[in-house]
This record gives structure tokens, C-alpha cells and sequence, in this order.
């Protein structure tokens, strides 16, 4: 299932910095970013992909399904990271104006590697 990791965050007068190095369960090969959303995003899982996703600005919801459990995290804080296994199903929501959303991916882009069908 889905879990929160804590990122690490340093902060002064002159504003935060937040480092996302060697807390990731994975080694990174794609990344992108997801911004101007209009509807849902996501809807399905994969057999591989392990995913990582971190709101930049703003906030959106993320729906999670393993098939034995649902839950739904608020992304709305910068050092705030989802992880999101294979076997989650899982759609992106309610995005606030100019928000961007960050995913890490643990594997390139592979169309077989996702599965459309929800459980």
C-alpha cells in the first residue's frame, strides 16, 4: 500500500530547501511533472513502476486501491513524498489552481507496463 516519507527540509530567513536523495526505496529513472490538470489523472497500476510524488504547489488528492485496502492521501506539502506501489491503483484529483505535481518513476516509460483495468 501507499506511504508517506518525510523529506528532508532545511529552512531559514531566506527560505526552505528540501532534498530528495537516498530516501527513495528505488533507484530514479524517469521523472516528470503533471501541472494545468483539468479532471482526474492517473487510473491505473502497474506490474513494475514504482512511483514517487511530491506536490510542488498547491494540493491535489490521490485515490489508492491495492485491491485489499482504499485510501486517500492530501498532497499540499513540499516535503511531503507518496510512494505508490505496482499493484496500486491510483487516480490524481481535485488539483488547486497552479499546483504541480512531481513524479519519480522506478522504471522508463513501458505502455506494457501498465494495467488500465481497476480491481
Amino acid at each position: 500500500m501507499a506511504y508517506l516519507i518525510d523529506l528532508p527540509t532545511f529552512g531559514d530567513e531566506r527560505g526552505k530547501l528540501t532534498i530528495i536523495e537516498k530516501v527513495l526505496p528505488f533507484e530514479i529513472k524517469r521523472f516528470y511533472y503533471v501541472y494545468d490538470v483539468r479532471g482526474k489523472r492517473g487510473g491505473h497500476r502497474h506490474h513494475k513502476t514504482v512511483q514517487a510524488l511530491v506536490s510542488l504547489g498547491g494540493s491535489c488528492e490521490i485515490y489508492i486501491n491495492n485491491g485489499i485496502e482504499e485510501q486517500t492521501f492530501i498532497l499540499d506539502e513540499s516535503d511531503k513524498c507518496l510512494v505508490v506501489e505496482p499493484e496500486d491503483w491510483h487516480t490524481m484529483d481535485n488539483f488547486t489552481p497552479g499546483s504541480t505535481l512531481l513524479v519519480f518513476a522506478s522504471e522508463y516509460y513501458d505502455v506494457n507496463d501498465y494495467i488500465d483495468e481497476p480491481y
